[in-house]
C-alpha cells in the first residue's frame, strides 16, 4: 500500500475517530455501534496513511509527491 494521505489529514482522521468512539461509548445501542465502525476505519486509515476511496477516485491525493 502506498501512503496517499498527507500529515494533517492523518492527524484529522485519528483525532476524528477518537471523537467517533468517545460519541458512540456515550450513545449505546446500535448507532454506538455504527459510531465504533466509523471510528475504526478513520483510526486505521490515519495509522497506516491509505485510504481506500482515495484510491479508488483516481489519484486523488493529499500526500506531498
Amino acid at each position: 500500500m502506498k501512503v496517499n494521505e498527507g500529515t494533517i489529514d492523518r492527524v484529522i482522521r485519528v483525532i476524528l475517530g477518537i471523537a467517533l468512539a468517545y460519541i458512540g461509548w456515550t450513545v449505546g445501542g446500535i448507532w454506538g455501534i455504527v459510531l465504533y465502525v466509523l471510528a475504526a476505519v478513520a483510526i486505521v486509515t490515519g495509522f497506516t496513511g491509505f485510504c481506500l476511496l482515495y484510491k479508488l477516485f483516481g489519484n486523488f491525493s493529499t500526500a506531498k509527491k
